[in-house]
C-alpha cells in the first residue's frame, strides 16, 4: 500500500535546505551589520586612539618586537610589490572568508558550524575591544615614521583623513581580524580536509601577517592579540569529532554500496546461503 506522504517527502529536503541557507544567510548578514555599526561608535575616539597607539609602540620597544618599519622597507623595494601587497590587503579579507565558509557549508556542514561560531566569537570579542581600547595604525603614529602606503601607491579602503571616514573605524586597529579571520581559514581547512598539503594553508595567515604590518595598517601585537582570542575561542567551542557523522562530507572513500559477498577463508567452512539453509531444513 502506497503511503499519502511519499509524493511530498522528496520536496521536503529541498524546502528545508532553503530554509536553512536563508536562516544562515540572514544571521551571518544581521551579526556582520551589528558589528559594523558597533565599530563606529568609537570613531571620535581621537585622543584616545592616538594615546593608546603610542603605549602599543612603547610596548613592542620594550618587548624587543622587530620594528614594522623593517616589513615596509622589504615592499618598498619595487612599486608592484607594495602594490600588490595594498590589493590583498584591500581585496582577499572578505571574498576568502566568505569562500571558506561557502565551501564548508556545502561539503562540511559540521565544520561550517563549528567555524561559524569560532568567527563569531573571535568576532565579538574584537568588537568589545574596538570600543575599549581605541587604536590609531601605525600608518598614523608620527613616532612610527611609516608611509601609508595605501594612500601613495593605492588602491586604498579608507580616506586620507580618519575624520572623513564615515563608512569604516580607522581607530579599530585591534586586535586584526585580518590576521584572526586569515588564520582561523587555515585551521578551519586543515581540520576539514585530509590532504597531505593541507598545512600550506597556512601561508595564509603568514601572507596576511606580512601584509598588514607592511602597509602601515597594524602593528605586530594587533596579531598577537587577535591570536589570543582565536586562541580563546577555539578551546570554548569544541571541534567536531572525528567520529561525527558529516552530511557533506560524502561517501567514506573505503565504503561500498553493494552488498558484502561472502569470502571463503581457509580452514573455515563457507557459511550457507540462506536458500540453503531453507532447503535443509526442510
Amino acid at each position: 500500500m502506497t503511503s499519502h506522504t511519499t509524493p511530498a517527502e522528496p520536496a521536503a529536503g529541498p524546502r528545508a535546505a532553503r530554509r536553512r541557507l536563508v536562516r544562515e544567510l540572514l544571521l551571518v548578514a544581521g551579526f556582520f551589520t551589528v558589528y559594523k555599526a558597533g565599530r563606529l561608535l568609537s570613531t571620535d575616539r581621537t585622543e584616545d586612539a592616538f594615546r593608546n597607539a603610542g603605549r602599543i609602540w612603547d610596548a613592542e620597544r620594550v618587548l624587543h618586537l622587530p620594528g614594522e618599519g623593517f616589513v615596509q622597507r622589504l615592499l618598498l623595494h619595487g612599486d608592484t610589490l607594495v602594490t600588490s601587497a595594498n590589493v590583498y590587503y584591500a581585496g582577499v579579507h572578505f571574498p576568502a572568508t566568505a569562500l571558506f565558509l561557502i565551501w564548508l557549508y556545502v561539503r562540511r556542514p559540521a565544520h561550517y558550524l563549528w567555524t561559524r561560531r569560532v568567527l563569531a566569537g573571535l568576532t565579538g570579542a574584537a568588537l568589545a575591544l574596538h570600543l575599549a581600547f581605541p587604536l590609531a595604525p601605525p600608518r598614523l603614529l608620527d613616532a612610527a615614521r611609516l608611509i601609508d602606503t595605501a594612500q601613495v601607491y593605492g588602491p586604498s579602503v579608507y580616506k586620507a583623513a580618519p575624520a572623513e571616514d564615515t563608512l569604516a573605524n580607522q581607530f579599530a586597529a585591534m586586535p586584526s581580524l585580518h590576521f584572526g579571520w586569515a588564520l582561523m581559514l587555515a585551521l578551519g581547512m586543515i581540520a576539514a580536509t585530509s590532504s597531505r598539503w593541507r598545512f600550506l594553508w597556512l601561508l595564509h595567515p603568514l601572507l596576511t601577517l606580512v601584509v598588514i604590518v607592511g602597509t602601515a595598517n597594524h602593528y605586530w601585537l594587533d596579531a598577537v592579540v587577535a591570536a589570543v582570542l582565536l586562541w580563546a575561542a577555539l578551546l570554548l567551542i569544541p571541534k567536531p569529532r572525528p567520529s561525527d557523522p558529516d552530511p557533506g562530507a560524502g561517501p567514506d572513500p573505503g565504503s561500498t554500496s553493494e552488498p558484502i559477498q561472502d569470502i571463503p577463508v581457509r580452514g573455515l567452512p563457507r557459511p550457507r546461503s540462506a536458500d540453503t539453509a531453507v532447503g535443509a531444513g526442510q
